[in-house]
């Protein structure tokens, strides 16, 4: 990557925006809200995307032809990056392309969506969230707790609105101050690569897993992107790191910022920070300690285990522990992760379509207290199904494997657990209704993408539900068609 775009060349971008070409790379919702931004500021902008006219969002096409944007898609041109004179490349846009590696080369600066719209926040405080799993549960649980003080939050990132749309959206003079009291932000490894001067005042490091490894050229550079988002702290910022995480341990002694460390995990060891005794979360500062009660939908794993982070890393912020006793009792756990969707029978289902990793069917699997019947599978992230080995071996009686990387798990886990493969969702779903018997729990964990068969884990996880209501509502158990292979 070349140069990064920082706060002096900001200033004098400001100064005179009608002068700079700046390119955006990729019309995702970032790329969109960043291109807005940067035509409200009257730079020259320009867009350029793989995909062809016809998918681009309607309104958003119309919008581009209104204002007389220039657009290429259908391809990149390298004349294009190289006659700008910035570029603003959207998170879902591989480093690795030619066209931004030959841009670097010849020295132009390269920034994500995230890192740009930072620069003009002028010191509004921000928390980020990052890790493989559970980031958007503590953001929004975050978001409550402070909304629950009457705090005015800001909730975005990777999440919801990119900041640049904030941006556009609080004030008509950028540069003024903004509405909002504290930014909370979910916080991907993929900003975080251009993420540029990007500095939480307050960072969460929730965990570190396989993840995204068709992306990164090893496990470890994709764990080094997350301990990135403390790269840039100062004296008197704060980093929140999991103590149970072997990954985020061995790594702590390279930690790369200057904040001040607290912990949350089973054992502090004299550490400030949060653990969980008989369901209640214990802070433990150098002058004082809090007790703050778990409600019954936030005991199991791992629930338990972001609700530690969340309240430690919001006491921290100012938030008065009324607000967090009361936020807590009314907080929803996030959508398809681990939800709970009928029992029938005696047998529960669970929708866990958001568990897309590796990490995440550990953690959901390491939560069930009845034996497991497992639907996993779907479009492969390049991890290793063999770290899924101890726990499906002590949780797991059955295991349907579905989607693209089914014969890839197959071969990883075939001499830990009785497996069958499925077409598609709804076969798998039903195969485990004729395995299941009263006491067991069904279980939607895919350790996947959804892109295969799905827009995205949302629909994934509602067309289980939608399955198994439809199931509910029957007399009996459906039949299943014949088995593909056993």
């Amino acid at each position: 990557m070349g140069p990064v775009f920082d706060h002096s060349q900001l200033r004098r971008f400001l100064a005179d925006p009608s002068s700079w070409r700046v390119l955006v790379v990729g019309a995702g919702k970032s790329g969109r809200a960043v291109l807005c931004l940067l035509h409200k500021l009257g730079a020259r902008v320009r867009l350029t995307d793989l995909a062809p006219a016809s998918e681009m969002d309607k309104p958003f096409a119309g919008w581009i032809k209104e204002n007389g944007i220039a657009w290429e898609h259908g391809g990149h041109k390298l004349e294009t990056f190289l006659q700008a004179h910035l570029i603003v490349v959207s998170p879902g846009v591989s480093l690795e392309i030619s066209c931004l590696k030959k841009a670097g080369e010849k020295g132009i600066p390269i920034i994500g969506e995230l890192g740009f719209a930072y620069l003009f926040l002028d010191g509004l405080p921000v928390i980020g969230v990052t890790g493989t799993n559970g980031k958007t549960t503590v953001t929004n649980m975050l978001a409550a707790l402070f909304k629950e003080a009457g705090r005015k939050v800001f909730v975005g990132g990777n999440i919801g609105r990119p900041l640049s749309e904030y941006l556009l959206e609080v004030t008509d003079n950028i540069r003024s101050a903004l509405r909002a009291e504290l930014a909370v932000l979910e916080i991907s490894s993929y900003q975080l690569e251009t993420a540029g001067s990007f500095r939480p005042d307050l960072g969460i490091l929730l965990n570190i897993s396989p993840d995204h490894l068709d992306r990164y050229d090893s496990y470890n550079d994709y764990a080094e992107t997350k301990f990135s988002l403390f790269a840039n702290q100062h004296v008197g910022d704060r980093a929140l790191l999991n103590l149970d995480d072997p990954e985020i341990r061995k790594r702590m002694s390279g930690f790369p910022g200057q904040g001040e460390k607290f912990y949350w995990g089973n054992r502090l060891q004299g550490r400030q920070g949060a653990c969980l005794y008989d369901e209640e979360v214990v802070l433990t500062f150098a002058d004082r300690s809090e007790e703050y009660r778990l409600p019954e939908s936030l005991q199991s794993s791992p629930c338990r285990e972001n609700t530690m982070a969340a309240v430690l890393a919001a006491r921290l912020a100012g938030c008065p522990p009324e607000a967090i006793t009361k936020g807590l009792a009314s907080f929803k756990p996030s959508a398809h992760r681990i939800t709970r969707v009928a029992e029938i029978d005696g047998v529960v289902f669970y929708d866990d379509s958001k568990a897309t990793n590796i990490g995440a069917v550990q953690s959901a699997l390491a939560g069930m207290d009845r034996p497991v019947i497992l639907i996993a599978g779907g479009r492969d992230k390049g991890g290793d199904y063999r770290l899924l080995a101890p726990l499906i071996q002590e949780k797991v009686k059955f295991l349907f494997l579905i989607g693209e990387a089914r014969e890839k798990m197959a071969r990883a886990l075939d001499q830990v657990v009785s497996i069958q493969m499925a077409g598609d969702l709804q076969e798998g779903v039903y195969r485990a209704v004729e395995a299941a018997v009263p006491g067991d729990a069904v279980l939607l964990s895919p350790a996947c993408a959804s892109f295969d068969m799905y827009r995205d884990y949302i629909e994934r996880g509602l067309h289980f539900q939608e399955i198994i209501n439809s199931i509910e509502s029957q007399a009996g158990k459906p039949k299943a068609p014949e088995r593909l292979t056993n």
